[in-house]
């Protein structure tokens, strides 16, 4: 139930960012945020795709301290995917 949670969190974060002005670097730090958590909630995950979770909960908590001022919806669904993984436990 958290991994599809946290999936639709991520599809609603790239809605809610879709329709604004981002700039590159934070873009290129969600994209990077998005492929992470995907790879730690995949199953079928290989050896390789081992993410430090601790690393991805850092950045995510980085992502929304810059998304609290401009992008309030953006930074309260980044805070609940954080609490998923934390909970989750990955």
């Amino acid at each position: 139930m958290s991994k599809e949670r946290i999936k639709e969190l991520l599809t609603q974060l790239r809605e809610e960012l879709r329709s604004t002005d981002i700039d590159e670097e934070l873009e290129q730090l969600l994209a990077g945020l998005d492929d992470d958590i995907e790879s730690a909630i995949d199953d079928n995950a290989g050896v390789n795709a081992v993410v430090d979770i601790e690393d991805v909960v850092d950045r995510a908590k980085e992502l929304e301290a810059s998304f609290a001022t401009d992008h309030p919806t953006a930074a309260r669904v980044v805070r609940e995917a954080i609490d998923l993984l934390v909970r989750m436990g990955i």
